[in-house]
């Protein structure tokens, strides 16, 4: 590995905590170039939830390939574009009662906030986004400014303004009624608030420690944003494309958001692909006026539609992922209850999970703990105290199973190591 440490930037972090060199992937596993297959509990940040090489997919994007069909086309019309638009609409928003207009803002999830927080300020006239503590909306300027993490922020270079963070759900333990804080300031003149063009928000917080809103929390924002003529936007960057169960991660929540961020699994195959949807009149870009040399992929395009059809077009994916999502709750819960001396709880929902240690310094510990046992987890949370799990949605049971077997045993190779404080 001499040559990544003498040539690739210090900036490089996943490799740290897996520190082998990967070659091949087919589902939920990886192997590296010594022929060792690891258990894959990260798929890419979520970015595959239906595996690595997918075949249904995988067939697909090489016969578009081997026909010399466009790849690159800026925004461009092209055939697999209008064939993707049209599935989409098809079976994603029709059936959903979503009259989005589909914008294609650049290849990354950080292109789509940045899109959405654009345009909510080019439509009202405001400049304030609303965000919540311990959001995480990506590394681009624009998207710091409503991320929480004081050391990506901090990264920034210059001063990040124009946003201001309001309490997540339960994050005063219940202390308070629900946007207590929020509602004051909006009433009163002299808060210092400025009228907020927008909130946006995360369903379930991925980065911050997978927490995850009630769906009657979602719903009081919903109307909150309503009564006082703000925009609400959804990034559904990780948890979407059926993460949680449902395709969007707030159908939950029975609400409709004005702006939706989806990127990362929208390709299906681990492509860059992101897309910025927003309720039709919200559409009053002049031509250009938003654009990007990357944000018309079209092997993604290809892509994305089969993950569509292979996966959308009925609820067997939505019920096969609750029922994996039970599983393993299950089994973190019995973790959680037999090591209750350094795990503080258990948080999540479908396939995005949490183990919340007492001592941040042991959740990368039983992360590396796994990977020795060949199991790939990252930690999340402001502290880096949460084991965080995001396997495959295809990841069988008796993946699931295993997963779970080398958690168990990496907590307890942990807490044998731990010194008594």
């Amino acid at each position: 590995m001499n040559t990544f440490e003498r040539l690739e930037s210090e900036v490089r972090g996943y490799c740290r905590g897996w520190p082998t060199v990967f070659t091949t992937a087919r589902g939920s596993h990886i192997t590296d170039e010594n022929g060792r297959t690891y258990l894959d509990f990260f798929a890419g940040a979520g970015t595959l939830n239906y595996g690595h090489n997918n075949p249904l997919l995988k067939q697909r994007l090489m016969d578009y390939l081997a026909a010399d069909n466009i790849v690159h086309s800026l925004d461009m019309y092209t055939a697999a574009k209008r064939t993707f638009l049209e599935r989409f609409e098809e079976v994603v928003l029709r059936p959903r009662g979503l009259d989005y207009k589909v914008q294609f803002p650049g290849p990354a999830g950080n292109h789509s906030v940045e899109a959405a927080l654009k345009l909510a300020r080019k439509y009202t006239g405001r400049e304030t986004v609303v965000s919540f503590t311990n959001a995480f909306h990506g590394m681009t300027l624009g998207a710091l400014a409503v991320t929480g993490n004081s050391m990506k922020r901090t990264g920034a270079g210059v001063p990040l303004g124009h946003g201001v963070a309001m309490p997540y759900d339960n994050y005063l333990d219940g202390r308070t009624p629900d946007f207590l804080l929020f509602e004051t300031m909006l009433a009163d003149s002299g808060s210092g608030l400025d009228k907020p063009a927008a909130v946006i928000v995360e369903t379930v917080q991925g980065e911050g420690g997978i927490n995850a809103a009630s769906a009657d929390w979602l719903r009081g924002l919903a109307d909150l944003c309503k009564r006082h003529d703000m925009l609400l936007i959804v990034d559904d960057v990780q948890m979407g494309c059926g993460r949680t169960g449902a395709f969007f991660s707030f159908e939950q929540a029975g609400i409709t958001p004005d702006i939706v961020c989806l990127s990362k699994s929208l390709s299906g195959y681990g492509l860059p692909f992101a897309v910025t949807l927003f309720r039709r009149g919200l559409d009053v870009w002049e031509p250009g006026e938003h654009n990007g040399t990357f944000r018309g992929f079209n092997p993604a395009f290809v892509t994305a539609t089969g993950a569509l059809e292979e996966y959308w077009t009925d609820e067997g994916l939505t019920g096969r992922t609750l029922a994996k999502g039970d599983l393993v709750e299950r089994g973190l819960n019995e973790i959680a209850l037999l090591n209750a001396d350094v795990v503080e709880t258990v948080r999540g929902r479908g396939l995005a999970w949490g183990l919340v240690m007492k001592d941040a310094e042991l959740a990368p510990r039983v992360c590396a703990e796994a990977f020795e046992r060949g199991l790939l987890m990252e930690t999340s949370g402001p502290e880096g105290e949460v084991v965080k799990l995001l396997p495959p949605l295809t990841t069988d049971e008796a993946d699931l199973g295993r997963g779970l077997e080398i958690i168990a045993e990496s907590v307890s190779a942990v807490t044998r190591d731990r010194v008594p404080a």
